[in-house]
């Protein structure tokens, strides 16, 4: 079944036909292999925290499967990893973003919402993608890393690049993962010279402190050992993932709420409710609308239906948090909506790393732009979506906007 311009285009029509016609359906891949799409809620829940459907691609049947193919310098990253080894390097990683951490980084997370509203000015138009959502997480993820101040325009070309493939230029992924090794080789070395007091030197000095213990190639050694594989994706992961799922989370929040004048007056009213606030609009509008792929180690039966081992499965976040046997009217924005349980940010060992922190963003993001603005409304009657199954992404999100309140 080749859906993928539907899916694009009308993603929410197409997962309500599935979820009552075809719940677990036979479609053509992101890769443009066969793949299996599962879009009913429990059964979304249920696979991703099932150790039968594993990250690793050497589960993969061979030939299978052809997704976006980086230098195992990149590929060592915790999306292609099961336990142990995922164990092991998800915990090393896992203090920089703690629910504490995240409340330590909020006030320079508002600065810098606020010195890039202040160079919108009081009152104009403006594509609220590169001039707000885009640049606030990249400043945000890139200052954690420690990444210089004069590389993050082009780590954000890459990554772009990799997200929303241009068709008329074939070698532009390409162009760009080898860029990102060189950005990344580069990175490291300067760190080990000049370390600072940043999360990279904090890795590299766990690394380098193990002494010979690291294997220098893709497999784990035990302990809390790093190879320089897995090191170099470790960074190129938290940077990837830091600014690709929190600049569709905020884009998508602030065009959601320009489509719901209600709930948008409503949230201005109360601006205590933004944390639950952020909860709904990442179920309705959330930044993945497909988790990581998988490969059942063994056949695995989904809803009736037996996936054969090593085959593709792609579980739908967006479907599952549509679904009305989980969500009672899910199509209605509804900002006070019980959402507990909600995918949007995964479920399971592979749960979002840096959830707390994108959710922190976004919270702040919006929080910044309605106080600023208490006029805004969208500049263009349509949005302009990424091209892609794998990122729900605005490209674009004119808006005028006012800092002086509308006359009665």
């Amino acid at each position: 079944m080749d859906l993928q311009g539907e899916l694009i285009e009308h993603p929410h029509s197409v997962y309500d036909r599935l979820r009552d016609t075809a719940p677990v359906c036979r479609i053509t891949g992101t890769d443009g292999t066969p793949a299996w799409l599962v879009t009913r809620y429990d059964d979304v829940r249920a696979a991703l925290a099932d150790p039968r459907l594993s990250l690793d691609k050497s589960h993969a049947t061979a030939g299978g499967y052809r997704g976006l193919s980086l230098p195992p310098a990149l590929d060592a990253n915790l999306l292609n990893m099961d336990p142990p080894d995922h164990t092991r390097i998800r915990r090393l990683v896992s203090r920089a973003f703690t629910p504490r951490r995240t409340e330590q980084l909020r006030t320079p997370i508002r600065a810098t919402a606020d010195r890039l509203l202040d160079a919108l000015g009081p009152a104009g138009t403006a594509d609220l993608v590169a001039a707000y959502a885009a640049p606030l997480p990249i400043v945000v993820i890139c200052d954690l890393l420690g990444v210089p101040e004069n590389r993050r325009l082009d780590f954000r070309t890459w990554t772009d690049a990799l997200i929303s493939p241009d068709p008329g230029r074939p070698g532009a992924a390409k162009e760009a993962v080898v860029a990102m090794l060189g950005f990344f080789t580069e990175l490291m070395a300067h760190k080990r010279s000049r370390p600072g007091d940043d999360l990279l030197s904090d890795l590299i000095a766990v690394r380098d402190g193990e002494g010979s213990g690291g294997s220098g190639g893709n497999g784990g050694s035990g302990g809390d050992r790093l190879s320089e594989d897995e090191l170099m994706s470790l960074a190129f992961l938290i940077l990837f993932a830091g600014y690709e799922n929190t600049v569709q989370l905020i884009g998508n929040a602030i065009h959601t709420l320009l489509e719901h004048p209600d709930e948008l007056a409503r949230l201005r009213k109360d601006p205590a409710g933004l944390p639950g606030a952020v909860e709904e609009l990442a179920r309705y509008e959330g930044p993945a609308p497909l988790a990581i792929r998988r490969f059942p180690t063994e056949d695995v039966t989904i809803a009736g239906v037996t996936v054969p081992a090593g085959e593709t499965v792609l579980l739908s976040l967006s479907a599952a948090n549509r679904d009305p046997a989980r969500f009672p009217r899910p199509d209605l924005l509804d900002l006070d909506r019980d959402t507990s349980g909600h995918l949007a940010l995964g479920h399971g060992i592979h749960y979002c790393l840096g959830a707390p922190l994108a959710r922190a963003e976004t919270e702040i993001a919006l929080a910044a732009l309605l106080e600023r603005y208490p006029v805004l409304q969208p500049a263009s009657p349509a949005p302009r979506w990424r091209p892609s199954l794998r990122a729900r992404g605005l490209t674009e999100l004119p808006v005028h906007y006012d800092a002086a309140p509308a006359p009665h």
